[in-house]
């Protein structure tokens, strides 16, 4: 039996240990880059983009 997982999959779980740790030193920081730039190739990219623009349309009427 194969298994395949692609390199997304693989790097979000490290990210999540990475996180929970708390300590991000050279290594972790490499791979927690590698995740964002892996991520940015997905179709995830669209919904993950839109969600930040919202975040940063919501800010200044949270200030107001």
């Amino acid at each position: 039996m194969t298994l395949t997982l692609s390199a997304v999959a693989i790097l979000a779980v490290a990210a999540f240990f990475i996180l929970r740790s708390r300590y991000v030193g050279p290594g972790s920081a490499i791979v927690l880059f590698l995740f964002g730039f892996f991520t940015a190739g997905t179709g995830a990219s669209g919904p993950i983009n839109r969600l930040c623009a919202a975040l940063v349309h919501a800010i200044p009427s949270l200030t107001s």
